[in-house]
């Protein structure tokens, strides 16, 4: 059974839920928005552990309508979200994982937000229970943003409102070859597409449920499938927004939160040969997407890191990874009267190795740090500059009111 007008369809793709999946659906229940608005979806997809009989005992008891459907397990959460998808017909569309749940208000309130503003995608916001949740974005609530002008590319998971017209005008679907980060690959085509995002920071929409007995949804896999999901969303990425600065500002997410973490801690803990592969599997992206414009957005270490290697250098990476995981300070040097820091994580001037310096080179936002630093830089002593040539000029007479230069 399904509604002709929902305004919401919740699609819930559960596998092994139980116990979670009780108090995930008595959040649906206690939504406060009128049950005639919404539908849900649930896709069991091939659980033994009771999983699909409480779904159906939900949907005989439920105040809205219940589609339950089972299935074969699809090995992933992408197919049983495209299955719900495929059979939604609200308005909107919430995907809400079968070991998470709803927070009071939350359908009414982001409904209403999509309704007020517009707008393609709606953000509640996240709180982690026993587990750690996206913090950035939630400064404050917007009626309308955009990837550019907001953290938003940094919560990337599905638990988001979406317009389903959106969504069907552009095919959007999860991709089932991916078994970590199609969540992300598909949040970030919507943000892109859609003509505006609303953020609700002033109240909590969603609980992300971290599981005691540590099995997730998501299939874990090894490290090779997180290079996949790096290499899928800096595609998406390329093939929407033009090369500068915007495409730069978005490939910041995927370069520290996907691949940089390879790179970090437990890469000491690598075999040999799974370091040299994981550079190996690196290099393609690096080449393709690794640009000045992106390492000026990074800190002076996730900067090092990356560059190390996308020049393939894996002895003195592994020098800078030491540093890291011992928890040490780097120094930082002062030049040009304050206006420029250089953090000296290891190798910083060694010609044995030959870095070059501005690897090092702390952006204002990190500098501000340092006791002595003084902003401005390069473009300050211009800009000074062309004041004091400005105001010779004026003084000598040689340029009119209006700005132009006096006739001879």
């Amino acid at each position: 059974m399904t509604v002709a007008h929902a305004d919401v369809t919740v699609i819930i793709g559960a596998y092994e839920a139980m116990p979670y999946l009780v108090e995930c659906l008595d959040s649906v229940a206690a939504q406060t928005i009128d049950p005639e608005r919404i539908e849900v979806i649930a896709v069991d997809d091939g659980s033994s552990d009771g999983t699909g009989e409480y779904l159906e005992e939900f949907a005989d008891r439920a105040p809205m309508p219940v589609t339950v459907i089972r299935q074969e397990n699809s090995g992933g959460p992408s197919g049983p979200r495209n299955v719900g998808l495929a059979k939604a017909a609200g308005r909107y569309v919430f995907f809400l994982d079968a070991d998470d749940r709803l927070g009071p208000e939350a359908l009414e309130r982001m409904v209403a937000m999509a309704d007020r503003a517009g707008t393609d995608v709606v953000l509640g916001r996240v709180e982690g229970v026993n587990r750690s949740a996206p913090k950035s974005m939630w400064g404050q609530t917007l009626e309308r943003t955009d990837v550019y002008s907001s953290n938003i590319k940094f919560t990337l998971s599905a638990q988001k409102l979406f317009r389903r017209e959106l969504l069907d005008r552009h095919g959007m679907r999860f991709d089932e070859s991916l078994f970590t980060g199609e969540d992300a690959l598909f949040t970030m085509e919507a943000y892109l597409r859609a003509n505006g995002v609303s953020v609700i920071a002033d109240h909590t929409c969603y609980y992300l449920v971290g599981r005691e007995d540590g099995k997730h949804v998501t299939r874990s896999g090894g490290y090779t499938l997180r290079f996949d999901s790096a290499r899928a969303l800096m595609n998406l990425i390329a093939g929407l927004v033009p090369e500068g600065p915007r495409r730069d500002q978005l490939m910041v997410r995927p370069f520290t939160v996907t691949l940089l973490p390879q790179f970090g801690p437990r890469f000491l803990k690598d075999r040999d040969e799974v370091r040299r592969h994981k550079l190996q599997l690196a290099q393609p992206l690096m080449d393709a997407y690794w640009t000045e414009g992106v390492a000026r957005l990074l800190k002076v270490e996730e900067r090092l890191r990356l560059h190390l290697v996308a020049e393939q250098r894996l002895e003195p990476l592994t020098d800078v990874v030491e540093f890291l995981r011992a928890k040490k300070q780097a120094a930082a040097l002062l030049e040009k009267r304050g206006r420029r820091v250089y953090l000296a994580y290891p190798h910083f001037r060694d010609s044995a190795v030959g870095i070059p310096d501005s690897v090092y080179l702390a952006s204002p936002r990190e500098a501000r740090a340092f006791p002595g630093y003084r902003e401005g830089g390069t473009d300050s002593v211009l800009r000074r500059a062309a004041r004091r040539a400005r105001r010779m000029l004026t003084s000598s007479g040689k340029v009119t009111p209006g700005g132009t230069a006096a006739a001879a």
